[in-house]
C-alpha cells in the first residue's frame, strides 16, 4: 500500500478537502481494499488484501461521547446530507456518534459502508449508483 497517498487521502477528509468519491479513488489506487474507522479509539485503519494496514489518528477535539442507542433514521440523514448537500466529514463525524455509531467498515470493492452500534446494531449503506448484489 502507499502509506502517503492514504495519509494524504486521509488528511483531506478530515479537512473537508475532498469529497468521499476522490477519497475512494485515492485509496484504491493506494491498494486499499477496506478502511475501518473506530469513534470510541478516535483511529482509522486502513487494511490491504494481503494484511497490510496503516492506521490513522481522528484528531477532531469536542465530539460528543458515541449515543448508547442507535438511531438508523438520524444515521440515514446524516448520510443523505453528505451526500446531496456536501457536510463537511468533522459534521458528518459529529452527527453519527450522536446517533449512536461506534465506527464503520468502508468496503471498497464491495461498494458499500457497514456502520456498527454499541449493542450490535447495523446498517448498510451502498455507495452512491451500487446495487445489492
Amino acid at each position: 500500500m502507499n502509506t502517503e497517498i492514504i495519509r494524504n487521502a486521509s488528511q483531506a477528509t478530515l479537512e473537508g478537502t475532498l469529497s468521499f468519491p476522490e477519497v475512494v479513488g485515492c485509496l484504491v489506487s493506494a491498494g486499499v481494499e477496506y478502511y475501518h474507522v473506530d469513534y470510541v479509539s478516535r483511529c482509522k485503519s486502513f487494511h490491504s488484501g494481503n494484511g497490510d494496514a496503516v492506521v490513522i489518528p481522528i484528531p477532531y477535539e469536542g465530539l460528543p461521547p458515541v449515543a448508547l442507542d442507535f438511531d438508523a433514521a438520524a444515521l440515514r440523514a446524516d448520510i443523505l446530507d453528505s451526500q446531496r448537500h456536501g457536510q463537511k466529514y468533522r459534521d458528518f463525524t459529529r452527527r453519527a456518534m450522536a446517533a449512536g455509531v461506534q465506527g464503520y467498515f468502508a468496503f471498497l470493492r464491495g461498494k458499500r459502508v457497514t456502520y456498527l452500534g454499541r449493542q450490535g446494531d447495523q446498517h448498510t449503506e451502498w455507495f452512491p449508483g451500487a446495487e445489492p448484489k
